[in-house]
C-alpha cells in the first residue's frame, strides 16, 4: 500500500508541474485583463436594460472573478433581470479557462467551448425574460444597491491588490487543487476503478450530465477544476463537462443566497440554472458536438 501510495504522489507530480509556470503565466493575463474590463463589464451590464441576457452572456466568459458575485448582488438589488442573472451564471468559465490554456488545449476547441457556453447563456436569458414577461412578472423592483453594499461590507471601493500576487495566489491555490484531484483520481486508477470510470463515460452521459451538474453548484473553484480535469482525462463526454461547468457559477450562487430575499426564489433559481445547464449538456451529446 505504501508503495502504491508513493508511485500515485509521485506520478502526480510529473503529470501537474509542468503546467505550473504555464498556470501563472495566464493567471498573471487574466489579472491584468479583470482590472482592466471588470468596471467596464459591470457598468455595461448594469445599463443594458431589454439587451441584459446578450450582454451578460458574452462579457461573462471573459475572465472576471467577481463577475458572478456582482451579477447576483446586481440582481437582489433590482438593477437586472433574471434572465440577465442566468446568462452570466451559465456564461461564466470561473477555473476552466486557465486550466485549458495551462495544458495546451488548441485554442480552437478553447473558443468553441467559451462560445458554446455564452452562447446558452444568451438564449436561456432571453428566453426566461420573455417568458416572465409573458405571465407578468418580468419587470425589475428597483432596490438600493448602495445600501445593501454596505450591508454586505463587500469593500468594492477598497485598491485591488496587485497583479503579481494575486495572479500567485491564485495559481497556488488551482495548483493544489488539480494534484489533490490527481492523487485521488491516480489513486482510484490504481485500485481498480478505471472500469468504473470508463462505464461512466462511454455508457450513461445521462448519469454523467446529473453527476457534473450536481458538482458545478458547489460554490467553489475546485468544483470546475474538478470537472476540467476529468474531461481532459477524457473520462466524462463534452457534454456532461459543459452541464457542470454551465451550472458553475463561481461564489456567485453563494452569494444570491446572502444578498437576495426571499430564500425560496433562490432556491428556484438555483433549480432552474441546474435544470438548463444538465438539458443543455445532454443536448450536446445527443447532436454529437465535441471540442
Amino acid at each position: 500500500m505504501l508503495h502504491t501510495l508513493e508511485h500515485v504522489f509521485v506520478h502526480a507530480v510529473e503529470d501537474n508541474i509542468k503546467i505550473l509556470p504555464f498556470l501563472f503565466v495566464t493567471y498573471c493575463i487574466m489579472e491584468y485583463m479583470e482590472q482592466v474590463m471588470e468596471e467596464k463589464s459591470v457598468h455595461a451590464v448594469k445599463y443594458s436594460g431589454k439587451m441584459g441576457p446578450l450582454f451578460g452572456g458574452i462579457l461573462g466568459i471573459i475572465p472576471q472573478c467577481g463577475f458572478s458575485a456582482a451579477a447576483a448582488s446586481f440582481y437582489s438589488g433590482g438593477v437586472i433581470t433574471l434572465g440577465t442573472l442566468l446568462a452570466i451564471f451559465l456564461s461564466t468559465s470561473d477555473e476552466m479557462l486557465p486550466i485549458l490554456i495551462s495544458e495546451t488545449v488548441p485554442a480552437v476547441s478553447i473558443i468553441k467551448i467559451l462560445g458554446v457556453k455564452a452562447l446558452i447563456g444568451v438564449i436561456a436569458g432571453f428566453f426566461v425574460d420573455f417568458g416572465l414577461k409573458r405571465i407578468g412578472k418580468g419587470h425589475v423592483v428597483q432596490k438600493h444597491i448602495h445600501d445593501l453594499c454596505e450591508q454586505e461590507h463587500c469593500h468594492c471601493e477598497e485598491e485591488e491588490s496587485s497583479i503579481w500576487k494575486s495572479a500567485l495566489i491564485h495559481t497556488v491555490k488551482v495548483f493544489g487543487f488539480i494534484f489533490v484531484f490527481s492523487v485521488l483520481l491516480n489513486l482510484v486508477l490504481e485500485c481498480g476503478g478505471e472500469a468504473a470510470l470508463e462505464w461512466l463515460a462511454n455508457n450513461n452521459s445521462f448519469l454523467a450530465a446529473i453527476l457534473t451538474g450536481l458538482v458545478g453548484l458547489v460554490p467553489n473553484c475546485a468544483a470546475s477544476v474538478i470537472i476540467t480535469q476529468l474531461y481532459l482525462k477524457q473520462f466524462i463526454s463534452a457534454g456532461a463537462m459543459m452541464a457542470g461547468l454551465l451550472v458553475g457559477a463561481g461564489v456567485g450562487v453563494l452569494v444570491l443566497f446572502r444578498t437576495n430575499r426571499p430564500t425560496k426564489q433562490n432556491v428556484k433559481i438555483t433549480g432552474l440554472l441546474y435544470a438548463i445547464g444538465v438539458a443543455a449538456g445532454l443536448l450536446i451529446d445527443l447532436i454529437g458536438i465535441t471540442f
